[in-house]
């Protein structure tokens, strides 16, 4: 039940009184962006959902136009070239994710689940995981945001090959996180990782999610 009547009316609940707490901060947000580096304020772009299906993402632009034709594409590093000033600050602070409210409402996104990916990361998901990661909808956040927000880091540290780092250590440990969330899909699950999204962002460096949830798949020793 709470798959789909409960999460949903959840969403639409959280997601409006989001729009009107948050519109005096975003617009001021809108008018640096349309104001600074490449005067855009909204970047849209496509990613897998439900069922994996195919959707537009609203994220606030962070990164010069033709991005992920430029560098290391659909990967970014840490300090990336292609990031914009006022992009950092957004992208540190997880602000830029704050659009995807959008799709929220539209309902193509929940606020908790699995990230949405590119399909170019989509298909380095072993297919077991392919198969089951989009049973629910996609989320804003979710358990693997909260494990690799600093993935920037982990992928800027890697030696060698920088997209073969990602599909072999990376892109496995996040399909398997997925899968737990499937399996745990709960009211209390979606309450207590956005209660950690918020942790995280206060303190980056903290652990609690593996103390709150103690049967999640353990970190590959690549990933420190």
């Amino acid at each position: 039940m709470y798959k789909y009547f409960f999460k949903r009316m959840k969403d639409l609940i959280l997601s409006l009184l989001a729009i009107i707490f948050l519109s005096p901060f975003l617009i001021p947000v809108c008018l640096i962006l349309l104001l600074t580096g490449e005067h855009e304020i909204i970047y849209l772009q496509d990613r897998v959902g439900y069922k994996n299906s195919r959707f537009k993402i609203w994220k606030f632009a962070t990164m010069v136009k033709n991005s992920s034709k430029m560098g290391t594409g659909s990967l970014t590093i840490r300090n990336d070239p292609r990031v914009l000033p006022f992009g950092r600050f957004l992208r540190k602070t997880k602000i830029n994710e704050l659009p995807q409210i959008v799709n929220v409402l539209l309902g193509n996104m929940s606020i908790v689940g699995p990230r949405p990916q590119m399909d170019v990361d989509f298909f380095k998901f072993p297919q077991h995981v392919q198969a089951v990661i989009y049973n629910s909808n996609p989320g804003i956040t979710g358990i693997g945001s909260i494990i690799f927000r600093d993935e920037e880091k982990w992928i800027s540290n890697a030696t060698g090959d920088k997209h073969e780092f990602y599909k072999l250590h990376i892109a496995p440990y996040k399909g398997e996180l997925e899968l737990w969330y499937q399996q745990h899909l709960s009211f209390y699950t979606d309450c207590m990782l956005i209660f950690l999204t918020a942790w995280v962002i206060l303190f980056p460096k903290s652990e609690l999610v593996y103390k709150v949830f103690k049967d999640l798949p353990a970190r590959p020793e690549e990933l420190g």
